[in-house]
């Protein structure tokens, strides 16, 4: 049954004060539940879209079926208890050597998950969620009453050295698609080098991934510089005619890790009209005490955690015994809160503007904070929000209003290098 309204529990909305860590009367009980209901309004009046949910290679099977309650963080029930309007949904796949054997091994991962993806909105729950092939799709499937899937490439190993695939994964609804990952591929340099790699490959873009920019640009998808090099995100910033973004990255200058932006590579980016995405990923978002990290290595270790393998696709006991481990962990060091990762809001809105900056979350990828931790927590950032602020007009941006932007400019420009 299609709603016209999302299913927020009204129980949230008597509760959120206590769910979110350092929540700070104003004036009292009556001033805080204004504020709650303040932020209720809000959250039910904006699109929210979180540009970046990891699936595993089980999604859409009987096993892991996302129209209904599974282990995963983002699934229908979790996006409609806490008001998640849309999701992109991820194509991922590890970056390994990029042998003939390991890169066809890529392309027929992605083919995995592109028909996953398809699978739930077109087989399993039509009548819940349905794809967007377009920025107009987002609104239009919204005002419906259903939820919204869309499909982001994160690697963009996908295509190996095959330029013609991209207008095949197009085709499939693909609508942005992540440079590399961790690990240098045929387009551009990575933030960091795979184990069988010393060094930058070809300082910054390749000239075949000027040529794979230019072709994003001319089909449509929009240019992802999450997990690239600073040269790379320059070059692309350079090349690309379309504004390019980032769809889970943080911000150096609070958390010191070199996968997040230093403030030259966000300032390049938001110069080309683009958006960056705050990612809800502890460890992107709150420095780590090194007792964690060491501790966080050898759980991995231990379960085989790596390029290959990923925390959802853990067997049922394998993953109970693995959050167990953790639970520990993060009782001795505690993780990043939600409070921690909106400050990484506020400084880049502070740095490149409000028009440059929106939310995700990496969740079933590694990402969650303390607040939210799952797609069921989701009115806790639009409360967080309300708090430090904000107005619904920039609520609206920061949720999807920027990213459907920047969506609409790279069609516009698509459509100028198509002649149409």
């Amino acid at each position: 049954m299609l709603r016209t309204t999302r299913p927020l529990a009204s129980a949230l909305f008597l509760t959120v004060a206590t769910v979110v860590p350092g929540l700070a009367p104003l004036h009292g009980q009556q001033a805080d539940d204004e504020l709650v209901e303040r932020a209720r309004r809000i959250h039910e009046a904006v699109i929210t879209i979180d540009t970046h949910d990891d699936i595993p290679f089980t999604f859409a099977t009987a096993d892991m079926n996302p129209c209904s309650g599974t282990r995963m963080q983002v699934d229908m029930p979790k996006m409609e208890r806490g008001g998640l309007d849309a999701g992109f949904f991820v194509v991922y796949m590890g970056q390994t050597e990029p042998t003939p054997e390991n890169t066809a091994r890529a392309k027929d991962q992605a083919m995995t998950k592109f028909n996953a993806i398809r699978r739930m909105t077109y087989n399993l729950c039509p009548d819940r969620i349905e794809l967007a092939y377009t920025a107009d799709d987002v609104e239009r499937i919204h005002a419906s009453g259903k939820l919204v899937a869309a499909i982001g490439i994160e690697n963009g190993y996908a295509i190996g050295e095959d330029l013609s695939l991209l207008a095949r994964y197009h085709e499939l609804g693909a609508r942005y698609m992540t440079l590399t990952h961790n690990g240098h591929n045929a387009i551009g340099d990575s933030w960091t080098p795979g184990r069988w790699e010393s060094g930058p490959k070809h300082n910054g873009l390749s000239p075949f991934g000027e040529q794979v920019v230019a072709e994003m640009n001319r089909l449509g998808i929009m240019v992802d510089v999450a997990h690239v090099s600073k040269a790379t995100l320059l070059d692309a910033a350079r090349v690309s005619r379309a504004p390019i973004m980032s769809s889970h990255s943080s911000v150096r200058a609070i958390a010191t890790t070199h996968r997040n932006m230093d403030d030259e590579m966000m300032q390049a980016l938001a110069a080309t009209g683009g958006v960056m995405h705050i990612v809800a990923l502890g460890s992107f978002v709150k420095d780590t005490p090194p007792q964690r990290t060491a501790a966080l290595t050898a759980l991995r270790e231990e379960f085989g955690i790596g390029q290959a393998l990923r925390v959802q696709d853990l067997e049922p006991a394998d993953r109970a015994r693995y959050d167990a481990r953790m639970a520990e962990i993060e009782a001795r060091w505690p993780a990043a809160t939600l409070q921690d990762f909106v400050d990484h809001i506020d400084y880049a809105v502070k740095l490149i503007g409000i028009d440059h900056v929106g939310i995700s979350s990496d969740f079933d990828g590694g990402g969650g904070v303390t607040g939210w931790s799952d797609a069921s927590e989701t009115f806790n950032v639009t409360l967080e929000l309300v708090r430090r602020g904000y107005s619904e007009e920039e609520i609206r941006k920061l949720w999807g209003g920027n990213l459907l932007r920047v969506w609409r400019e790279t069609e516009r420009v698509a459509g100028e290098l198509q002649g149409s």
